[in-house]
């Protein structure tokens, strides 16, 4: 079993602590599969400024292997935040060089690649809805976040990117239950196999056409905790890691009995 994160990778600059932290959806679901216990790549652009060589070097210091990644010419993207009551709140962003923008072209190399492994995690951050369909097609699992702005729950773009996804999330914390359920039927309507909603404090739902299957959100200590920054990230990355345990495959949907334990 083994995780590859296709896609975005940036810098998350809090101001208030005065640290760069290595950042990204790809790159941290890659990283929590790892210290899950699977093997994990990242397949992504990085920039050849100082940033860039920070992110690639603090990737590989988790053991993900990033040997099949460019490096091109500019400057690495920055998110700018500080910490509010426990929440992170996003200041700015700077989108980085252009050439490292670009989105990556899966070749034939890259492609047969992202292929030899059993799941490939993606985002609407990543600029790879091209690629997804000829991805899809050569075989792997494909998980794709679908964050929580109204531009990527459009028709149109649901249309694109749903049938070639397995495992859609969704951050929904924003929306009452009723609402919650209704984009899960509807992402799952348009071609995905599961779609997965995270809801803050109100806990998780997940379902696949057939089933749908709630998880409450489980109380942290306050004073073991820093900051929000990659919640959703970790939850999703012990989600899939658990379905791959449990023998999630394309011939193999998840049982009901089995979201229930990846959601726990």
């Amino acid at each position: 079993m083994n995780v590859l994160g296709f896609g975005d990778n940036t810098v998350d600059r809090f101001v208030d602590r005065g640290t760069d932290y290595p950042g990204g959806n790809c790159v941290n679901v890659a990283v929590y599969a790892r210290r899950l216990g699977l093997d994990a790549a990242y397949l992504g652009v990085f920039g050849d400024d100082d940033l860039g060589t920070f992110l690639r070097t603090a990737v590989t210091a988790q053991g993900v292997a990033v040997d099949h990644s460019p490096v091109r010419r500019g400057g690495t993207s920055v998110s700018t935040l500080h910490v509010r009551d426990g929440d992170r709140v996003f200041l700015g962003y700077d989108e980085g060089g252009e050439a490292v923008r670009e989105p990556l072209v899966l070749d034939r190399g890259l492609l047969a690649y992202a292929a030899s492994f059993a799941l490939v995690h993606s985002s609407v951050y990543s600029r790879t809805e091209a690629e997804l369909p000829g991805l899809a097609a050569a075989g792997p699992l494909i998980s794709f976040d679908f964050s929580d702005e109204a531009e990527f729950r459009t028709p149109a773009y649901l249309d694109r990117v749903c049938p070639h996804v397995d495992l859609a999330l969704l951050s929904c914390s924003h929306l009452d239950e009723p609402a919650t359920r209704g984009l899960l039927a509807e992402v799952v309507g348009r071609g995905a196999g599961t779609a997965l909603a995270t809801r803050g404090l109100d806990g998780a739902i997940a379902y696949d056409g057939r089933v749908t299957v709630t998880a409450p959100a489980r109380h942290a200590d306050p004073g073991s905790m820093s900051d929000t920054m990659g919640c959703g990230d970790a939850f999703l990355a012990g989600f899939v890691v658990a379905l791959l345990r449990d023998g999630w495959s394309r011939r193999v949907p998840p049982a009901p009995e089995t979201l229930e334990h990846a959601l726990r």
